[in-house]
């Protein structure tokens, strides 16, 4: 009886343990309940926004859309920049399992050079995963075909069509507009340092150099997008939202593309430029820097062979000579020194000096500085100075006036300073004075360095373009205008009438200066082309219309004192180089000429007769077409 009293006590012990286990199992299940629905709550209301974002995010992207580059043209409407449509092999890496099986695999059929794999994988580690990426440019109507019947075996490799660049007169205009080329990381940090980076997300060229590289924010124009719904495996099944690209700016330049061809022609086979320039705004008609190189061939992908062809090639073409190349301006800058001297009253309108064919520094033992003409060219004033070009005139002329003066004047030509020319592409030469001496030599200015200056020689240096646009100032008594490229811009979809006209670049004039002194200048710039012993005269012989120049020979290296100039014993590069700066007509200029021809020579003898042919082909040519 006890022991069933017992199990009895057992039995309701453990039913009141299970009562109390199912209790606290019971309450933790609901409690839990509750937690879950808290929890899928919290996630359904109050995080909603957050994970749909999340779902939109992964279902849709925000795919960008490149804008169409402008176009450029010449003055007359013709087309020197375009848009070509080509065909590319493009891979997305993200799409691709095995990608060395999907290269080797495609150049079992297709004919992929090793240059073009090793740039392929370049650019595949500086890009985006989802961006595809050109691994064969411009595909032929058969590679295309070839492509197209193995497809199905390359997952995402896929022909995209895009708009290149394309230069359709080649290495004429290289130095002018430049080219555009493959975005690299030096350009994209740019980009990101000035926050345009979002504008180029789907864009692979960018200016690089001239035309293309200074007005690139005009005519690359603004990004579009649109927004697409996709699969899990990236496919876009739907486009939700499109905001079209707005397409770059069209530019029109000043250029004329007719006598741009003409001057390049003329320069073939020779190392120097030739500048063309209007006076009445210095509207840039043509530049040509020889030689050149075809710029089509770097918006392609230029190859490392091609490229140091180009580097090592001794001519230089990479180089624009008309903004790049420095070289003494020599005798040029004459009439731009009479007119500072004459102001300066260093000299007057009849100051007359004998000219015994060398001159010396006064109560000094120091070799002479010899005159070109070695016996001489007598009494000689101010126009004789400049039709002669007589050295020793000037010898003096910069003895008294003293580096401080003569830079200073020359700094207001513009000698010493970036023209302004639109393209970045530009040196800023060398003109001389004590502080930079000291800075460049750590030796002070001494008097026998002031005067090789008077003669353009010496310390002082100068680019074609500064020797132009001095000029340029010259005939514009004073009127200093930047040279400029553009001059005019077009807003997308407006024809070619609409155009909205450039400003023009001024820097402050050279002011005070008596009209008759600009006179002077002038009129000895006409007796170099037109006067009896006009150094130039001999090419300028029989001209329809009268014009004024200046010739210069630079030289390359310095004469001993006893040593003498003789061009067919020296070795082409030692030859002195020919300069010639001028402008026509001569009552009312409607063009500004200068040419530097490397190791040419003498400047009256080969640098005048290719600048009386720039006259005549600018203005008579005109004349003819307009009859």
């Amino acid at each position: 009886m006890k022991r069933k009293r017992s199990q009895i006590r057992d039995h309701q012990a453990e039913a009141r343990l299970f009562t109390s286990r199912a209790i606290v199992a019971f309450v933790f299940i609901i409690a839990m309940m509750l937690v879950l629905i808290a929890n899928l709550y919290n996630i359904q209301v109050n995080q909603y926004q957050d994970y749909k974002t999340r779902s939109n995010d992964n279902r849709i992207k925000v795919v960008p859309i490149a804008p169409n580059r402008g176009l450029i043209y010449d003055r007359s409407g013709i087309l020197l920049a375009e848009n070509r449509p080509v065909f590319n092999l493009e891979i997305t890496p993200e799409k691709v399992k095995n990608m060395d099986k999907t290269i080797a695999g495609l150049r079992a059929f297709l004919d992929i050079p090793e240059e073009r794999v090793e740039a392929f994988e370049r650019d595949r580690k500086r890009t985006r995963r989802f961006k595809s990426i050109p691994l064969l440019t411009q595909l032929t109507e058969e590679q295309v075909a070839v492509f197209s019947v193995h497809q199905h075996k390359f997952p995402g490799v896929e022909i995209a069509a895009n708009l290149k660049r394309y230069y359709p007169f080649g290495d004429v205009l290289t130095h002018v507009i430049g080219y555009v080329s493959r975005i690299n990381d030096r350009d994209m940090r740019r980009l990101i340092r000035e926050e345009k980076d979002s504008n180029y997300q789907a864009t692979r060229d960018i200016g690089k150099l001239g035309i293309e590289r200074y007005y690139e924010d005009i005519l690359h124009g603004t990004a579009g997008y649109q927004e697409v719904e996709v699969n899990s495996r990236g496919r876009i099944l739907r486009t939700l939202k499109f905001v079209p690209p707005i397409p770059g700016k069209d530019i029109v330049l000043n250029l004329d593309i007719k006598l741009q061809l003409k001057v390049h022609k003329l320069l073939a086979g020779r190392r120097g430029s030739a500048i063309i320039l209007d006076p009445n705004d210095n509207g840039v008609l043509a530049m040509v820097s020889s030689p050149s190189y075809d710029p089509n061939a770097f918006v392609n992908g230029i190859s490392g062979k091609a490229y140091r062809a180009l580097l090592d090639d001794k001519n230089r073409p990479l180089v624009n000579r008309a903004t790049l190349g420095i070289y003494p301006p020599a005798s040029t800058v004459k009439p731009f020194i009479a007119v500072g001297a004459l102001e300066e009253g260093v000299i007057t309108t009849k100051t007359t000096r004998n000219d015994p064919g060398y001159w010396r520094i006064p109560n000094s033992k120091t070799r002479p500085f010899r005159d070109w003409l070695r016996w001489g060219h007598g009494k000689v004033d101010i126009l004789k100075a400049i039709e002669e070009s007589v050295d020793t005139f000037y010898y003096q002329i910069a003895y008294d006036m003293g580096i401080d003066r003569l830079s200073k004047w020359m700094m207001m030509f513009g000698f010493g300073d970036y023209t302004g020319i639109d393209i970045y592409e530009e040196s800023k030469a060398n003109m001389p004075t004590r502080e930079w001496k000291m800075a460049r030599h750590r030796t002070p200015w001494y008097q026998g360095d002031t005067i090789p200056v008077g003669i353009g020689q010496g310390y002082w240096t100068a680019t074609p373009m500064q020797i132009a646009k001095a000029t340029s100032v010259l005939v514009n008594r004073g009127e200093v205008l930047s040279p400029h490229l553009l001059r005019a811009t077009i807003n997308n979809g407006d024809s070619f009438d609409h155009q909205v006209l450039a400003e023009v670049d001024s820097r402050p004039p050279i002011t005070g200066v008596q009209e008759n002194y600009w006179d002077i200048a002038l009129e000895g710039m006409r007796l170099v082309n037109h006067g009896v012993k006009g150094t130039a005269r001999r090419a300028f012989k029989n001209m329809p219309y009268h014009s004024g120049g200046k010739s210069g020979t630079a030289q390359v290296f310095s004469l001993a004192e006893d040593q003498e100039y003789n061009a067919e014993e020296l070795e082409e590069h030692l030859k002195d180089h020919a300069l010639f700066t001028g402008f026509a007509p001569f009552k009312d200029p409607k063009i500004v000429v200068t040419v530097v021809l490397e190791n040419a020579g003498g400047g009256s003898s080969n640098g005048a007769p290719v600048a009386r042919q720039l006259f005549d082909l600018a203005l008579l040519d005109e004349k003819s077409e307009e009859e």
